[in-house]
């Protein structure tokens, strides 16, 4: 058992560079966030329709050290009222992760504080912790962000189980593709979620792949489908279009991850990730769940997106359960999520 397991209080400083955001958080305990800073860089990527990983980089070596200076100063504690430093250490852009991985090392070592290596999956998991704490395992959390898509059964603490994930596009990459398509810009997400409230979301019939078929997704056809529909109907309105292929992912995350938490069990169904922000997807999972009788765990819109408050509270639970990570682990851009099945 870690030296941690028993101690009370402790202030975790996360640090999150997996991507394109720049951030720092303080957070007490895995439940008390006492300050979150995220600094985006969508302005710098937009004119490119993508995150671009060398730009990514650069901007976060520029805008770290503000970043934690601010969390720290909104936190109102200097560098010795913390115990431990968290980092997301994978999966991600390599460039990126060595930014984050190499700032926490140095602060943890030059302040004499554990270092806890932290997984950016895990940590998006338990952003709906950090708000629910009391939340009843075990849980199926359905994570849908630009770069996975996959159901877990998170059947306790460090203990997950991966029902599914995408074999092709993630659904956050299928938004982003299927916006620039449409020549609504960068990020796809909020662009399309927007537009599709315009919309009829049964105007075009899109296919649902693989919706009634095991627990994996797919959602590089239906981005085909979209294009192919545009292509042979030029008058048809933007608004349906966005609309319809929205519903059409919804449609098959919902169905999936509600089929998953009967057949599992699960007391309850949570969302995270980016396009655990989707208005849609949050209104039909609540009322998926309560059909089912289960649970709804919602993160807030601030904790879905890549932030470094969810980075702290896995690094808490991790710091308790193994204590410290050794300051020779790596950044690992092809991180897996630990998996007990």
């Amino acid at each position: 058992m870690s030296d941690y397991a028993d101690r009370e209080g402790l202030r975790i400083l996360g640090i999150e560079t997996s991507c394109d955001d720049t951030a720092a958080a303080v957070v007490v305990d895995a439940r008390e966030v006492l300050s979150s800073v995220v600094s985006s860089q969508v302005d710098l990527h937009a004119r490119f329709g993508g995150v671009v990983p060398e730009i990514a980089s650069r901007a976060h070596v520029e805008l770290l050290v503000p970043v934690i200076a601010g969390a720290l100063v909104e936190a109102g504690i200097t560098d010795d009222g913390l115990d431990a430093v968290g980092a997301t250490v994978g999966p991600g852009l390599i460039g990126s992760l060595l930014v984050g991985v190499s700032a926490a090392k140095a602060l943890a070592l030059v302040w004499g504080v554990p270092f806890v290596a932290v997984n950016h999956l895990e940590a998006h998991l338990y952003a709906a912790l950090l708000e629910e704490p009391e939340l009843e395992l075990p849980v199926v959390v359905l994570l849908v962000s630009g770069g996975h898509t996959m159901l877990v059964l998170m059947e306790g603490h460090g203990r997950y189980r991966v029902l599914g994930s995408t074999i092709d596009d993630a659904a956050g990459e299928a938004f982003d593709k299927v916006a620039r398509f449409l020549g609504l810009g960068y990020p796809g997400g909020p662009a399309i979620d927007h537009l599709a409230m315009q919309g009829a979301p049964d105007a075009i019939a899109f296919p649902r792949a693989m919706r009634d078929e095991g627990y994996d997704f797919s959602f590089s056809g239906l981005k085909t489908a979209v294009v192919n529909h545009v292509r042979k109907h030029p008058e048809v309105g933007t608004a349906d279009v966005a609309a319809s292929f929205q519903e059409a992912v919804v449609d098959v995350l919902v169905t999936k991850a509600r089929r998953a938490a009967r057949e599992v069990g699960a007391r309850g169904l949570a969302l995270a990730g980016g396009v655990a922000a989707n208005s849609q997807l949050r209104e039909r999972v609540l009322d998926a769940c309560e059909e089912d009788g289960l649970h709804a765990f919602l993160p807030s819109r601030s904790m879905c997106t890549d932030n470094a408050a969810m980075v702290a509270a896995a690094a808490w639970w991790r710091l308790r359960s193994e204590g410290p990570s050794p300051l020779d682990v790596g950044a690992d851009p092809n991180l897996r999520l630990p998996d007990v099945s």
